[in-house]
């Protein structure tokens, strides 16, 4: 009988999924900040700054697929683009609420500042954790839920002469 081994990690739930998200998350951001730096002494920081996310947002793509979310394999394209896409969406969360910021306070301290951004910061990332658990890697963390009984009788080959039956479901 043939058994089922795809190599996905199992689902340990939301709470030890998040703090990897957090741990590859904070690792790959704070490696970015030095990087940004370094890079910067090369080129304009703005261009640092725009090659520096795009990697980084790759890496941490791979790491939550591989670690965070249990996918235990690569990143699709689509998950790429959707992790991106909820990266954006965070980036303009920070940006809003520095925003704000400026418009109610005339020269808030760089306490504030940070207080503000890194309150932003949290709310997004708990809000990117949720769209990337519950829509980006939502199928692959189901793929890894499944019992090895269940996917040895989904990869069973059909009995004799259910083969138009199942090309046509």
């Amino acid at each position: 009988m043939e058994t089922a081994h795809s190599g996905r990690q199992p689902e340990r739930g939301a709470f030890g999924a998040f703090a990897r998200f957090v741990l590859c998350g904070g690792g790959v951001g704070l490696a970015s900040s030095f990087a940004v730096v370094a890079l910067a002494s090369w080129i304009p920081w703005v261009l640092a700054n725009a090659l520096i996310t795009v990697v980084s947002t790759l890496l941490a793509t791979e790491l939550h697929a591989r670690y965070a979310f249990g996918a235990g394999g690569h990143a699709t394209w689509r998950q790429h683009v959707q992790s991106a896409g909820s990266a954006a969406g965070a980036y303009t969360v920070t940006c809003a609420a520095m925003l704000v910021l400026q418009q109610l306070v005339a020269g808030p301290s760089a306490l504030l500042e940070q207080v503000v951004y890194l309150s932003a910061s949290a709310v997004a990332g708990v809000a990117r954790f949720g769209v990337l658990r519950l829509v980006v890697f939502a199928r692959s963390r189901s793929r890894a839920t499944v019992s090895p009984v269940e996917a040895t009788v989904a990869h069973a080959s059909p009995p004799a002469g259910a083969g138009t039956l199942c090309r046509a479901a």
